[in-house]
């Protein structure tokens, strides 16, 4: 019998002895004893005190003294109920003292009516009690506006006066609705179909068949039987015992026998062993399919795989039930979060507690040896949004010891194991890019390079029995494309299978391209870089020894393809096809080079069209060096594309181009793109009509650092990054930078208050599709904030970041395969699928999981069967290879996951890697007017983050200015005065330019005029006259004499002029005259007035 905790675990079964604590029993199978030892599931209590007790395996509560009736109960809701038939309420129950308790089946809601009211009477003793009746009405499982739900309801208030302990154990609700006339196989097959194997053995009550492998789909081979009828909403039981030998899973579902073959139930790997095991698989329909027609339902065990093996079943059972499934639980292990791979000695080291205690704990870190090495409290942190969780934090970032074995032990629990390792990421970076030769289309998968494992012949060439991608047409006229088509067929072989299907989309390609080639580029630029890490001969590729980086080698494999999706004529044509794809969906597992589908060419679009503009200009750049010939080729693509684009700006992929056979990756909104593209050409080119492109776009000064992360659809970040890192003369440089580093600040807040270390923290709270990969992204645009400022704040961000990838989650579940005791280890693919074909290898290390998707609108039938009462944000993920919605894998969340991993390599231990300042930012010099305030800017990189002193030079050697030590120095304006700046740090300095203050020649202007003066004969007269200007300017003084021209005064340059007033004052006025070389400025006139002996006005 398989255990209920394996079904929780994410395999989707459970146990018989599971499904009578939540309600179910086999038709016609004992009952064996049961307990609450995993707690109590979906059971719930009111009106008791303390809490629920099930830690001796029954459900306990203490019932209060005096309490009233209806105060207090224990109940099971969503318990669905037909009308007419006829059910068996068992169960067990005991109480401290004797008492009468009620028990009904009945509605959760107005009216309250019931259809079972029955009052046991309990004692101390456990007391067995089965009722059997027939309902009267129907409830269904969940409630509707008009309708209440169903619930099986034990009221255990007012049937005492004192306080008592009600226990529960071993419920069951059944009714003997057998769906399957045929159940055993005792001597034929009955209305069974068996195909595709050998003739059926009948031995023991059961069938057995051999199947020969070499069979491409699960569905070549099976044991169907057709005719079922289906209700939605209905809860059913399917119960089977059955072996194969070698252990093979198996795919077992419940849906149409025709039509589109859909699914209600889906167990996609069914893990049979040599020994005869029975599998009980509760689910409640989401669809409806009649018993007869073109559609009718099926029960299906599709048994096609790529070895042989044998197969038996016994006794299959499908019946209706009246309790719903009981809810998934998924295992995640001890309740210290951890990043499971480890931590660098001198980074962030943080892990998050599980646990409802209010106070701060007590913390142990144990070595390998179980020797406590160090001790802390841990921080409360409350409830977490994200998981539904109450968390406290841990901090051991002190702890700087390496080693491995490591375990966190707080609460009573004890971690996962982990490192402590300065070299803990540098496997990691070969991991995440080595996933893009297995990804590879149109050529075989060498083994010698990879390993036997993942070796395979080469998929869509043109042999049989694929279709191939060597001679491609366009799909036929389809509405969502205006009735559009095309008169040629392409050569597409080549490139990168997107996901787990083997659809090749150019929009996915461009970002993991620009991604692979941005984890080179940033060797160029970053000094913190490891310099050959991505040289030739780092990763599994065949082109080892060419001289050219691997990373480059394969980020040419993709570049190629993507030229040969360019349309050569027609409507399009320069234009790029949007992705190239089967007709129609095939099934898992299936090699690449077994797929049988027609395939076809979609529409060009824009947004396909300027991808390829975009990186085609970026590898033009980083080829230049290696292959001059093929970076001109791309380079003349980059040109072709965009001018293509320019000319059809608004050719959008529709969302209805998902009916056929893959991903629509529908966008109408391109500016984002033609940003991305025109920044790539002008960082290559460096032309003007590039650069005003660039400088006038709305995307140029948009926030495109959302809590969302950028993704394939969202693509201004890629053009913004790159403007920002390589080197160029874009006006506004430093805005560009400071916009990334504003984004990395948002990003670290956000970490600041998420309890498990995560950069992810969408506004709408809810987790999108592939949210993993906007962890990554996020986590890229720290790491260029950490290369543009040497700022640790964000290395340690990005450091941090990693946990939760690694482990430290709701889920205590590494997201990338092979790295973590517990990781994603059954993504979605068709040939990465070892779950359902062991011939088949599973993803290999290094591959990035989808990771959490509570977007219940995009959810697979997994996801909808499994997560029937809903989940916390990030708990909604299956590692199951049917959850396409959850555990899918494509090559841009590996991008992303591989620029990151590269750059976590890059910092070793964790410390800060001292770097010498280097200027960025030289001091600029100035004119401006005499005592007016000039100012002069100057940065540097360099790590620690240097500081900054400026000196000034005024004929004499150079001088500090004192207090001067930020990047920016306000000084008035004086003549002769140069400045410089010097950054400092423990790796060097660096010393900017000279800057000169230059004063502005400015025209006189005056600021004092002379005034009139009154004075007596003989006596001393003066007039005093001022003016700015620059240079000094000169003055002189005029004299006229009654209105006459004004003449100047012999010997009068200074403002001030003095004389004895005479008889030839009499009528004078005088005026200053100020001159320079920038012109010329006079006074106003001031009279001299004479006063004589007896006349005092004259």
């Amino acid at each position: 019998m398989v255990s209920r905790r394996s079904w929780r675990a994410g395999a989707a079964l459970t146990a018989t002895a599971a499904l009578v604590l939540m309600g179910i029993a086999p038709a016609g199978a004992a009952v064996p004893t049961e307990s609450f030892d995993d707690g109590p599931g979906a059971w719930v209590a009111y009106g008791h005190e303390g809490a629920i007790d099930t830690s001796g395996g029954a459900f306990c509560v203490d019932v209060p003294a005096g309490s009233a009736q209806y105060g207090v109960g224990v109940l099971l809701n969503g318990v669905a109920v037909e009308q007419g038939t006829t059910y068996t309420l068992a169960f067990s129950a005991s109480a401290t003292t004797d008492v009468t308790i009620r028990a009904l089946v009945g509605q959760n809601g107005a009216p309250y009516g019931t259809v079972l009211d029955k009052s046991p009477a309990l004692t101390s003793d456990l007391t067995d009690v089965s009722y059997e009746f027939t309902a009267a009405d129907s409830y269904p499982a969940t409630a509707t506006p008009d309708e209440p739900e169903g619930q099986i309801a034990f009221q255990l208030g007012g049937f005492s006066p004192d306080a008592w302990t009600f226990c529960l154990d071993d419920v069951s609700l059944t009714s003997d609705v057998e769906l399957l006339p045929h159940t055993s196989f005792a001597e034929s097959l009955g209305p069974w179909g068996l195909y595709g194997g050998s003739d059926p053995v009948f031995t023991d009550g059961g069938v057995c068949t051999t199947l020969p492998g070499g069979q491409s789909n699960p569905w070549d081979a099976g044991l169907a039987f057709t005719g079922i009828p289906i209700e939605e909403g209905q809860n059913y039981v399917l119960t089977f015992t059955a072996s194969a030998t070698p252990d093979t899973p198996v795919r077992v579902i419940v849906g149409e026998g025709g039509g589109a073959y859909r699914t209600t139930f889906e167990q996609a790997s069914a893990p049979l062993t040599s020994e005869l095991t029975t599998y009980t698989y509760p689910f409640t329909a989401n669809l409806t399919f009649p018993a007869d027609g073109a559609a009718p339902g099926q029960l299906a065990f599709h048994l096609g795989k790529s070895t042989s093996y044998e197969f038996c079943i016994t006794d299959v059972s499908l019946r209706t039930t009246a309790s719903p499934p009981p809810p998934y639980e998924p295992e995640t292990g001890p309740r210290v979060r951890v990043n499971q791979v480890g931590y660098v000695p001198e980074g962030p080291k943080r892990a998050t507690l599980v646990t409802d205690a209010a106070e701060a704990l007590p913390w142990e870190l144990h070595d390998a040896a179980d020797a406590v090495v160090a001790t802390g409290t841990t921080t409360p942190a409350g409830a977490d949004g994200s998981t539904g969780l109450d968390v406290h934090v841990i901090d051991l970032t002190d702890f700087s010891t390496e080693g491995a074995g490591y375990t966190l032990v707080a609460d009573g629990e004890t971690s996962r194991p982990f490192d402590i390792d300065a070299d803990l990421y540098q496997q990691l970076r070969q991991d995440t890019l080595d996933y893009f030769y297995l990804a590879r289309s149109g050529t075989p998968i060498d083994g010698a390079i990879v390993g036997d494992e993942y070796a395979r012949v080469a998929g869509h060439v043109g042999v049989a029995p694929n279709q191939g991608d060597t001679e491609v047409p366009c799909i036929g006229p389809r509405d969502y494309y205006d009735g559009w088509t095309c008169d040629y067929t392409l050569d597409v072989s080549g490139g990168w299978y997107d996901a787990g299907d083997h659809g090749k989309y150019v929009v996915n390609g461009g970002i993991s391209v620009a991604q692979l080639l941005g984890t080179y580029e940033r060797t160029l630029t970053a000094s913190s870089a490891a310099p050959g890490a991505l040289g030739d001969g780092t990763l599994d590729l065949p082109e080892h020894g060419n001289g050219v980086p691997d990373v480059l080698d394969e980020a040419r494999w993709e570049l190629e393809w993507m030229q040969k999706m360019i349309a050569p004529s027609g409507q399009y044509a320069g234009m790029v096809h949007h992705k190239v794809h089967d007709e129609g969906w095939t099934g898992l597992p299936l090699l690449p080079a077994n797929d049988p589908q027609v395939r076809s060419l979609a529409r060009p679009s824009t947004a396909a069209t300027l991808n390829v503009a975009a990186v085609a200009a970026q590898g033009a750049r980083l080829f230049r060096e290696y292959d001059p010939a093929f970076a001109d080729s791309l380079l003349a693509t980059a040109r072709s594309t965009w001018a293509a684009a320019l000319a059809h700006p608004a050719v959008y992929a529709p969302a209805a181009a998902g009916a056929d056979g893959g991903g629509a990756y529908d966008d109408s909104v391109v500016t984002d793109e033609f940003y991305w593209a025109a920044a790539e050409l002008f960082l290559t080119t460096g032309e003007d009509a590039f650069e005003q492109f660039v400088l006038t776009s709305p995307q140029h000064t948009a926030d495109v650092f959302t809590p969302d992360g950028f993704n394939w659809g969202s693509v201004a970040a890629l053009g913004r990054i790159d403007l920002a890192t390589v080197p160029s003369d874009l006006p506004g440089l430093d805005e560009v930078k400071a916009s990334v580093v504003a984004g990395a600040d948002g990003y670290v807040a956000s970490q600041a208050a998420h309890a498990f270390g995560s950069v992810y923290s969408p506004a709408s709270g809810q987790y999108a599709w592939g949210s993993s990969s906007s962890v990554a992204n996020n986590l890229v645009v720290l790491g260029v904030a950490y290369d543009l400022t040497g700022d640790v704040t964000y290395s340690r961000s990005v450091l941090e970041g990693m946990d939760y990838l690694l482990g430290r989650n709701g889920l205590n579940q590494s997201y990338v395969t092979g790295w973590g005791e517990v990781a994603s280890h059954q993504q979605h693919s068709r040939w990465f699928a070892h779950s359902l074909d062991p011939g088949l290898p599973e993803p290999p290390a290094g591959s990035l999981a989808g990771g959490p998707n509570s977007f219940t609108g995009t959810w697979d039938p997994t996801m909808q069967s499994t997560f029937t009462q809903g989940c916390a944000p990030s708990m909604c993920y299956l590692d199951v290879i049917s959850s396409w919605a959850s555990n899918e894998i494509t090559v841009n969340w590996n991008s992303a996951l591989s620029w990151v991993a590269s750059f976590v390599a890059d910092q070793g231990s964790g410390a800060p890697v001292q770097v010498a300042p280097a200027i960025t930012q030289q001091p600029a010099s100035v004119t401006a007017a005499l005592g007016s305030t000039a100012s002069f800017t100057a940065t540097a990189s360099g790590t620690p983050a240097p500081t900054v002193q400026w000196q000034i030079q005024q004929a004499g050697p150079w001088q500090d200015v004192v207090g001067a030590t930020g990047t920016t120095l306000d000084v008035v304006v004086t003549a002769g005065a140069s400045y410089r700046a010097v950054f400092t740090n423990a790796a060097g300095s660096a010393t900017t330019q000279v800057a000169t203050l230059t004063v502005a020649t400015s025209a006189p202007v005056v600021t004092t005029h002379p005034a009139p003066v009154r004075a007596a004969l003989g006596k001393t007269v003066t007039f005093t006259a001022a003016a700015t200007g620059y240079p000094t300017p000169t003055v002189t003084w005029q004299v006229r004499w009654f209105g006459s021209p004004w003449v100047t005064v012999p010997g009068a340059k200074s403002t001030t002029l003095s004389f004895k007033a005479t008889v030839l004052s009499l009528g004078t006025e005088y005026r200053a005259v100020f001159k320079n070389a920038a012109g010329t400025t006079a006074t106003n006139p001031a009279r001299l007035t004479i006063t004589l002996p007896g006349h005092p006005r004259s």
